[in-house]
């Protein structure tokens, strides 16, 4: 959530990142609630230190025995404070209202995010692998994994619904191996493992930005809970209302969970397989940091998202989005591409963000430094996909595909499937 009295005192800022992100979030309509608030508010000091003046009064006035206009003022302080309490209830009514707004208005870019419309005019920093040159005709993960009797599209249907999947034999074991892999390598440099609740509150998905302005892409049950998108919703949340020392900082936290996502408004877009499906494995990341230290942390971050896809040998770029295609909460974002032979294209596998205080201010996460300043700030929060397994898996088994159908297995996986080397279809 912005910070209100920097939108009020910088509208022609934040009136240009809201163009450059292609948002139009009515700040004429912040404005002017800002102006009414602020107008009611003075009118209630106002009448306070009139009711003030009042009450010193009475005392005075029945001492001189003036008891007619003892009561006149005792008649005038009610009439104050039945004033002040509708005026009071008036700026609660504006408040929520301003409140409401702010919910809806993404996150400022940070000064060196491109400015652009849409994925066009993402920036690519940087390369890593070459991709693989076949001498046979490859396969497409959704037809390779079936060949192998390891992915089953159909059944997943059958038990729930369209783009769901079901892993069976070495596509569970390898899906596993996966997940313990990257939680493995992100443990041993520094993050702290955590199980979480698959179902999440209004107020925890409110304190990450997915509500209210997302609602219709989540899960909702019938008690009112939501199941989770990411990780990244509960990991964050575990600080919700509470101040951290500043000597715990940064905080590294990981978590594998299931995900589930409605993907309203996603049709015929990456439909066909395990790319984007409403269930699926992520590993994630989130950091709390000191403002200061955030732009390390994200850099950071993202070169432990990489370290996996090196792990595993799987080509990928890394790009900077541009104001116009970062996600509503993201000050700052990479996303991590893997190279996927049947797109014969690199597809989106982490995106890694820095949120600065946006979060952190919707789900009042502070910290402390009792040396340096008093009271307390607002940390800031990152995170990102550490990797999302599903398209991990889609990623090794087009990239280490065979002639004859079978699919090598990494070497780094191997420990992880009991010294497997390679993935063959059922006799």
């Amino acid at each position: 959530m912005l910070d209100a009295r920097f939108v009020r005192e910088n509208p022609d800022i934040v009136r240009a990142a809201m163009r450059a992100r292609v948002c139009e979030w009515d700040i004429d309509a912040f404005l002017a609630l800002d102006v009414e608030r602020r107008a009611l508010i003075a009118e209630v000091e106002g009448l306070q230190a009139q009711r003030n003046e009042s009450s010193k009064a009475i005392g005075a006035l029945m001492k001189d025995g003036k008891s007619d206009e003892a009561h006149e003022a005792k008649e005038s302080v009610r009439l104050l404070n039945d004033r002040i309490a509708e005026l009071e209830e008036a700026m609660s009514k504006v408040d929520l209202r301003v409140r409401e707004l702010l919910l809806t208005a993404p996150n400022l870019p940070d000064s060196g995010v491109p400015v652009g419309a849409g994925e066009e005019d993402n920036v690519e920093v940087r390369r890593w692998g070459t991709p693989p040159a076949f001498e046979f005709e490859a396969k497409a993960h959704w037809d390779l994994g079936p060949d192998l009797g390891i992915i089953d599209f159909e059944r997943g249907v059958k038990l729930a619904k369209s783009r769901f999947v079901v892993l069976g034999r070495d596509g569970a074991r390898l899906n596993r191996a996966i997940i313990n892999l990257m939680l493995d390598t992100h443990g041993a440099a520094g993050y702290t493992e955590w199980a979480l609740p698959a179902l999440a509150n209004s107020d925890t998905l409110t304190g990450t930005g997915q509500l209210p302005k997302f609602e219709e892409d989540l899960f909702k049950t019938g008690e009112g809970l939501y199941l989770i998108p990411t990780a990244e919703v509960q990991l964050t949340n575990l600080h919700r209302d509470e101040v951290l020392e500043a000597d715990t900082l940064p905080r590294l936290y990981t978590a594998h969970t299931p995900c589930f996502r409605e993907e309203a408004g996603s049709a015929g877009r990456d439909t066909r397989g395990m790319i984007r499906v409403h269930q699926f494995d992520k590993v994630e990341l989130v950091k709390f940091s000191r403002p200061e230290e955030s732009m390390d942390a994200l850099e950071g971050m993202v070169s432990d998202a990489e370290k996996i896809l090196q792990l595993l040998g799987l080509p990928y770029r890394t790009i900077i989005l541009c104001t116009g295609d970062m996600g509503f909460g993201a000050a700052k974002t990479y996303d991590i591409e893997v190279w996927l032979p049947s797109y014969e294209n690199y597809k989106e596998i982490s995106s890694c963000s820095n949120c600065w205080d946006f979060q952190a201010r919707r789900a009042s996460i502070k910290y402390r430094s009792p040396g340096e300043f008093k009271g307390s700030r607002l940390v800031h929060t990152l995170n990102g996909s550490g990797l999302a397994v599903g398209r991990t898996l889609a990623a090794v088994l087009e990239n280490y595909q065979r002639a004859d159908g079978s699919v090598e297995i990494p070497e780094v996986l191997r420990p992880y499937m009991g010294g497997q080397s390679e993935i063959v279809a059922p006799e």
